[in-house]
């Protein structure tokens, strides 16, 4: 088997073993919460005997075990089953929220990435010089708040001090796409401010890193233009740590979103693993977080083998 064949297959063979092992990890911390799924669903005035009844209707006294491979074996063929607490189709209610979820990603990252690749060249190029100094203080700023800090400061910002949004970032079926773009405008500017620092200083240390090489030297002895010389020479042999550090954060844009749903009511994902994690509806809570941790670690491996393509030297790590 060709080595790189032999890599991604080994890195695909961790991911699936990682990814039961996240399932587990679920489904204890669910069996763990406080409180109970019949009671969350009769109310606190449902008698004992309907309580019983309802948990006999779900499975609920079946071993904990029992309940997992049972999930796990429906997971596997396709059927996420149906919430405890509304009998809706799971399946059929994540589709409609992962595509909100992966719009948000995707205006985000199309905004960010080359945001901070152009900011990391522009901080290289003026190293120790204010443009530098500007770039870097401003993104370590931004980075350093969290993310419902950063949501509710730009709220004020853009709906008070300056009333350009609404503060409710509402998406429906039928909307057009710039009706979808002005809505969520708002959460978008939020994620770009948290991703945007980590991608800038690592391009900027990967050029850094690379213009200490005897061939940028030889390219600035020719007269070439500092611009020129990072352009065409430093960016190409940089590109794999910055192409690495890119599609994790472009990871964190599809599974971190969860706070920045919550606070902007964003009808997606996150928004939706929120209200039943607080109704203790495992089903709903696993088949939300197994397809979190699919994306993540599947873009963790995407990263890789990108940068295994990209540095022969990954190859052979011996």
């Amino acid at each position: 088997m060709h080595p790189v064949l032999k890599l991604v297959v080994q890195r695909i063979a961790l991911g699936l073993l990682l990814l039961l092992v996240v399932s587990m990890l679920i489904f204890i911390g669910v069996e763990a919460l406080p409180g109970d799924t019949a009671q969350s669903i009769l109310g606190q005035s449902a008698t004992p005997q309907a309580l019983e009844n309802l948990r006999q209707t779900l499975g609920l006294n079946e071993p904990a075990t029992t309940r997992y491979f049972k999930w796990l074996w429906g997971f596997l063929h396709g059927d996420f089953g149906k919430a405890l607490t509304n009998g809706q189709d799971i399946a059929a209610a994540i589709g409609q929220r992962l595509g909100n979820t992966l719009f948000l990603a995707s205006c985000a990252a199309v905004i960010a990435v080359p945001l901070a690749i152009i900011l990391g060249l522009v901080a290289a190029r003026y190293q120790a010089r204010w443009p530098d100094k500007v770039i870097s203080g401003i993104t370590l700023s931004t980075i350093s708040l969290p993310e419902f800090v950063a949501a509710y400061f730009v709220i004020y910002l853009l709906t008070q001090v300056i009333p350009i949004f609404q503060p409710v970032a509402m998406v429906f079926p039928g909307m057009s796409f710039w009706a979808k773009l002005n809505a969520v405008a708002l959460p978008v500017i939020v994620l770009v401010l948290v991703v945007l620092a980590h991608m800038m200083r690592m391009t900027r240390a990967a050029i850094l890193n690379v213009m200490e090489s005897a061939y940028i030297e030889t390219a600035e002895l020719k007269g070439l233009s500092p611009m020129r010389v990072i352009a065409q020479h430093a960016l190409p042999n940089a590109i794999a740590p910055i192409v690495s550090v890119v599609v994790l954060n472009l990871a964190y844009l599809v599974v971190g979103v969860v706070v920045v749903e919550v606070v902007f009511s964003y009808n997606a994902l996150g928004q939706y693993l929120v209200d039943h994690v607080s109704k203790r509806d495992l089903p709903v809570v696993q088949a939300v977080g197994m397809i979190f941790a699919g994306v993540y670690i599947g873009l963790n491996i995407l990263a890789d083998v990108v940068a295994i393509l990209a540095n022969p030297r990954l190859r052979h790590p011996k």
